[in-house]
């Protein structure tokens, strides 16, 4: 359902299939657990497949924390509707979304963000 690895330097969190509005709450801990142990790194959530609602609505969680805490943090993922869904509910107030189509992308524009 999720893993985690780091990547020159940046948070990659991969959500492998849907969390579901159970998964939802495990989810952001472990997410929020992470993002707490590696700050400052900047974050990159990667979405393997066509997210549901609910899992979209998490990344949109995870972004306010992030912004809240000034870190960086990108969306990767294949689906053009999910990147629009991303895109028209993000929060504009913080620290800006970056959405990308692939995570090899993602990763190293956060890695050149920081550097």
């Amino acid at each position: 359902m999720f893993s985690h690895s780091l990547e020159q330097g940046v948070l990659v969190l991969t959500v492998h299939g849907e969390c579901g509005l159970s998964g939802r709450a495990p989810l952001l801990t472990r997410i929020g657990d992470l993002v707490h142990a590696y700050k400052p790194a900047p974050v990159v959530v990667v979405l393997e497949e066509a997210a549901s609602v609910s899992t979209v609505v998490s990344v949109l969680q995870v972004h306010r924390m992030c912004s809240q805490l000034g870190i960086l943090m990108s969306v990767a993922s294949h689906s053009a509707p999910v990147r629009r869904l991303l895109e028209a509910n993000a929060d504009t107030s913080g620290v800006r979304m970056v959405i990308h189509a692939r995570a090899d992308t993602a990763i190293a524009a956060a890695f050149t963000a920081v550097a």
